[in-house]
Formats: structure tokens, sequence, C-alpha cells
């Protein structure tokens, strides 16, 4: 199953993003959940993240954010995390 993880980052927390995105990268190729993700960008800048996950849960979804390093260094003012059906692409 698919899922979206839909994150917007806190206000002002571009460094943190920054500091910690090797660890996210690394994070996205060890785990082999990660269907297709990339940054939400505001003026050219990334104030957020969509990860599409392949994984049999939400709670798997839910437990695959809870460990992106991204999460972990508090860089998300809010996360959700939603069942996503393919129909294009």
């Amino acid at each position: 199953m698919y899922f979206a993880v839909i994150c917007r980052d806190k206000p002002g927390a571009l460094q943190t993003r920054m500091d910690n995105r090797e660890k996210h990268l690394a994070y996205i190729e060890e785990t082999g959940a990660v269907f297709m993700a990339g940054p939400f960008l505001e003026n050219d800048q990334m104030v957020g993240s969509l990860v599409i996950v392949e994984v049999d849960s939400l709670e798997a979804a839910q437990d695959w954010a809870a460990n992106d390093p991204y999460a972990k260094a508090g860089l998300f003012e809010d996360v959700q995390v939603k069942a996503w059906k393919k129909v294009i692409g």
C-alpha cells in the first residue's frame, strides 16, 4: 500500500533541514520504502516534504515517518500520514 507523508517545517528551520539532510537521504536509501519524494518550496526555499512510502499498513507508514532523521531533529511543525492511491504515472 502507498501512504503520503506530508510534512510542514517549523518556521525558520531551514538550517535544521540542511544539518540533517544527509541523514534523511541515507534513511530513505536504507529503508527502501520510498516510492517518490521531494521538498515543498516557497520562494525557492525548502519548507516541507512529501514522501510517498510503500509499506504494509498505516502504522508502518507512521513508524517510518517517526524515525525519519528530520522528524527526530524536530524539523516538522506538522506531519500527516494518509493512505494514497496511485492512479496516473
